[in-house]
């Protein structure tokens, strides 16, 4: 097997004298789809924001494509190849479903502030450029008919898809998801299990997600990592997983 995308080792927060993360190992190959679970206030969020430079790491590290990033900056870490969604959608709702693409699509343009202003050199070339991506974007969403609607219109389940192709105009090697389908419901969820396989496939995408829906957590990744009260206690395929005394106990009680 190749060597991972992504590698964490003992990833650890502390806020003050709180540890609400300690430990944490987990890993993502090319091409996996991979879960981090545990029950409310388990520390998954954290662990996210960790990742991605939201907020420092007490301790251990995180490697992306065999480089260190543990002190990375969001900005650079998005740049480098790891987009994310958050539990709370965050859209710029004033604007058009295209427009809050290709706004996410400008955070790597190369044209100067003197073309933008006379629309001329790369800035026509770029331009063009965010507005197809954010056309393919669209139509692999499923959402070109909302195009030019305001994303404060879309339906909530549509609105979380448009969070994802926002994520998806960084162009990203990692996609990591926060609860992406919190609130849908069974037909919503099915239909969107079936987006995530075609976008990692389309796309050639690594994608680590967080849920609290058990059956698409167990339908969709390759392996499962279990945190309860910021401590793992469980990696493993979904049917290790759901079989686990210790899991079973950290969502049931003993």
């Amino acid at each position: 097997m190749s060597d991972p995308l992504f590698l964490v080792r003992g990833l650890t927060v502390e806020f003050g004298g709180l540890t609400a993360l300690s430990g944490l190992d987990m890993e993502v190959n090319p091409g996996e789809i991979v879960g981090l679970i545990g029950p409310n206030g388990a520390g998954k969020t954290t662990a996210f924001n960790a990742i991605t430079g939201i907020v420092r790491p007490s301790a251990g590290r995180v490697y992306f494509r065999g480089t260190d990033i543990t002190h990375w900056s969001p900005p650079r870490i998005a740049s480098a190849g790891i987009a994310r969604t958050f539990q709370s959608i965050r859209l710029y709702d004033d604007l058009t479903v295209a427009e809050n693409v290709m706004v996410a699509s400008h955070s790597a343009i190369s044209y100067t502030f003197l073309e933008a202003i006379v629309g001329l050199g790369r800035f026509s070339r770029e331009e063009r450029r965010i507005q197809e991506k954010a056309e393919r974007l669209l139509d692999l969403m499923g959402l070109t008919e909302f195009a030019r609607e305001r994303a404060s219109s879309l339906p909530y389940g549509s609105q979380r898809k448009l969070e994802v192709a926002r994520a998806l105009a960084l162009e990203p090697s990692l996609l990591l998801l926060d609860e992406p389908v919190a609130g849908m419901n069974p037909a919503e969820t099915m239909e969107f299990s079936n987006l995530l396989r075609k976008i990692r496939e389309d796309l050639d995408l690594s994608i680590a997600l967080i849920e609290h829906d058990m059956g698409f957590v167990m339908k969709i990744c390759h392996t499962i990592t279990v945190i309860d009260h910021g401590i793992p206690i469980a990696r493993g395929a979904p049917g290790e997983i759901k079989t686990n005394e210790q899991v079973i106990a950290a969502y049931l009680g003993e």
